[in-house]
């Protein structure tokens, strides 16, 4: 168990791809994705957080939501730093339900107090939404919003990044179009 390290769970896109909210689709033998992310996570953290717009959960657990306007990950990670007191978090997507505890620990390895994010990269490509974001790229963050610019590989360009390298895109697998989704589901 991973006791210093809150986790949290971003939960909040749009899912304009999948055309529902993907955070509320049954997965496994979960009544949602989110709660499988969830009960699965809460393994591995002691502090599970779930970040999103609204609390829309059916489930006992911590929300955080968003303080701004907008979607987007960079508005997730602002809310989360002006929400909680914490200067470091494991942030994942909640589509990402194959990322495990190997995985996460591999991440946590590469750690240290030069790095403000440690995220991992596979083959397909950066995953800036799997890994560890300080509170030190705040400066960094709200520039960007001011800028007008929400993405998180930029912000990642900016930062002392460190990028863990994976070998297989397999665990990284987004569930983010129907097809996607209900392959992962037969897996799950």
């Amino acid at each position: 168990m991973i006791k210093e390290l809150p986790l949290i769970i971003f939960a909040g896109g749009k899912s304009s791809r999948m055309g529902k909210d993907k955070s509320l689709l049954p997965f496994g033998k979960y009544p949602t994705l989110t709660q499988y992310q969830y009960t699965k996570l809460s393994h591995y953290f002691q502090n599970v957080y779930i970040s999103s717009k609204t609390d829309k959960f059916d489930l006992e657990c911590r929300v955080i939501e968003d303080t701004q306007e907008g979607y987007s990950p960079l508005i997730a990670l602002l809310s989360i730093f002006e929400t909680i007191e914490v200067d470091e978090v494991f942030i994942l997507s909640v589509d990402a339900p194959f990322v495990d505890k190997e995985v996460i620990e591999k991440i946590l390895k590469y750690r240290d107090d030069k790095k403000d994010i440690v995220v991992a990269k596979s083959p397909s490509g950066i995953q800036p939404l799997c890994g560890c974001y300080k509170k030190t790229i705040l400066p960094l963050a709200y520039a960007q919003l001011e800028k007008g610019n929400h993405k998180l590989l930029d912000l990642l360009a900016l930062a002392e990044t460190e990028l863990v390298l994976f070998e297989e895109d397999e665990p990284f697998t987004n569930l983010n179009h129907p097809q996607e989704y209900k392959d992962a589901f037969k897996r799950s």
